[in-house]
């Protein structure tokens, strides 16, 4: 009998599941999409019974294309998307739709809590990273101002990925890889926090948030209804889980500190491993890593991948629905034109903000110079580059707190699948990518800390070494260099000269509204 993992991963869109063996290798893995529900603009929420009926489906659908019993699962384990926010009573019924952590309608909290004099002298000495409109502490402000309701009759605050694992085994608990990022716990003394809470305006928040439990820890056990539900075997223990970062992280083979990984997918996700935790009023984010005395640094956005889902949904459907009676994907066309242009015919700038900013205040996303040589190839191409340039954004930060990052980058996200879009990132970092053999980063992220749960590893460094794998590695061009440097300053200039206009068009917005 061989022993078998299981990771789920509900993104913000996409719910999936796969079984792992304890190398690394894949089963099945199987994939269902949610609606994101657009109330109003910068809202962006799920309906919460949708996104349980999708993990049923995933789990039930990944056990039968794997063939395996039930009974060889060892073990489970859940991440999901970071931040957000997902309420609901005492029997797990929502009191209200759940928020994705690209919610923007909490920002003006934001920045009357930065505006506070206690933010960097008492409050960021314990949190250790930025606030942002999709954090839990910004949207149950706006709530209890707003719909004080949906906060009144709700028995439990989650985050995504533990709301599904309090259904899957009835226990409700925080898992603290993923609450370490969400600006509601002491993330120095690893425990909630009377002042923190206070802070926020958030002291009658304090019996709705669940103990906190580790990541490799056991977080309960498969129930007989979840059982009969999905085809699980009832008793299965199911870990603590893991943030979405770190996930991330791990099954890019991030088993070292100074080791810098990418992620490029609905968030621009940059990232390192330390054993000194960094507070600096200018870094997104120190969490804690799901092991002792580690701690992850991260610089992030929703300036990623995402930025082409939204142009390919909104001016190339069309062109999408062609590609698949081709039995083509709509994403090797983009790529076909992207490859088509150079770099240095065009000048073309492209702002990935179509999710808003958490580093840019205000943000928006457009292109600028376009003129009427430009073509959708053009166009591809400035969103290929910006999404780059926001990436390298993000990590000259990192290497301004932390120089000795390895120059060697470690790549992950739905880019992988896009040859030209890596050599482009290869390109404009000037830096040697290596992409793992790691189809879905998430799940088998998460399915290793179940692993670690059940004894076969000592931590998950040491599940790293023996599960994950480097497939290819993308060399940069030297010849582009110069190229992509000019064009990356224009970026960095432009992004100045754009904020006093962002920054009044959304003063406006708010007038009008």
């Amino acid at each position: 009998m061989k022993n078998y993992i299981m990771g789920i991963d509900n993104g913000g869109t996409v719910t999936k599941a796969a079984i792992y063996d304890l190398e690394g290798q894949v089963l099945s893995i199987a994939s269902n999409t949610t609606r994101m529900i657009t109330p109003k603009p910068f809202f962006t929420e799920r309906d919460i019974e949708e996104l349980w009926q999708s993990n049923v489906l995933v789990i039930k659908e990944v056990l039968k294309k794997s063939t395996i019993d039930a009974a060889d699962i060892i073990g489970i384990s859940v991440t999901g998307h970071g931040n957000g926010l997902y309420l609901v009573d005492e029997k797990g019924k929502p009191t209200r739709n759940g928020i994705i952590s690209t919610d923007n309608r909490a920002k003006k909290y934001v920045e009357n809590w930065y505006q506070s004099p206690k933010f960097e002298s008492e409050i960021l000495p314990k949190t250790m990273q930025s606030i942002w409109a999709g954090q839990p502490v910004a949207l149950l402000a706006w709530l209890q101002d707003n719909e004080p309701e949906s906060l009144e009759k709700a028995r439990y605050i989650f985050m995504v990925k533990d709301l599904i694992r309090f259904y899957l085994t009835g226990e409700a608990t925080q898992e603290l890889t993923d609450i370490s990022g969400t600006n509601l716990i002491n993330v120095r003394d690893r425990c909630y926090d009377d002042e923190l809470l206070a802070f926020w305006g958030g002291l009658s928040w304090k019996d709705k948030l669940p103990p906190i439990k580790l990541s490799t820890d056991c977080c309960g056990r498969i129930t007989e209804e979840i059982a009969a539900l999905t085809g699980l075997k009832a008793g299965t223990p199911v870990s603590g889980g893991i943030f979405d970062i770190s996930a991330s992280s791990l099954a890019s083979g991030i088993n070292q500190t100074n080791k810098l990984a990418i992620v490029a997918g609905t968030w621009s996700i940059n990232e390192y491993v330390t054993d000194k935790p960094v507070v600096d009023k200018d870094l997104f984010m120190t969490s804690i890593y799901p092991m002792e005395n580690r701690w992850q640094i991260t610089e992030a956005s929703p300036t990623s991948a995402s930025n082409l889902e939204w142009f390919i949904t909104q001016f190339m459907a069309a062109d999408k629905q062609l590609e698949e009676a081709k039995g083509s994907s709509v994403y090797d066309l983009c790529n076909q034109l992207v490859a088509s242009t150079t770099p240095d015919e065009s000048q073309l700038m492209f702002f990935p903000f179509v999710f808003g900013s958490n580093t840019i205040p205000d943000a928006t996303a457009g292109f600028v110079g376009v003129t009427s040589f430009h073509q959708r190839a053009h166009f591809l191409r400035a969103i290929y580059e910006g999404v780059a340039f926001s990436h390298l954004y993000h990590v000259e930060r990192l290497r301004r707190i932390n120089p000795q990052l390895s120059n060697v980058i470690r790549i992950a996200g739905g880019i992988t699948h896009s040859p030209v879009w890596l050599q482009i990132f290869a390109d404009i970092f000037q830096s040697q990518l290596e992409i793992v053999d790691v189809k879905e980063h998430g799940t088998l992220g998460a399915a290793m800390t179940a692993a670690v749960m059940e004894g076969y590893f000592p931590d998950v460094f040491a599940a790293c070494d023996a599960m994950v794998k480097v497939s290819e590695v993308i060399h940069p061009q030297t010849d582009k260099q110069a190229v992509y440097a000019k064009k990356y300053a224009m970026y960095k200039r432009m992004l100045d000269d754009m904020q006093p206009t962002w920054k009044s068009h959304n003063h406006q917005q708010t007038i009008d509204a």
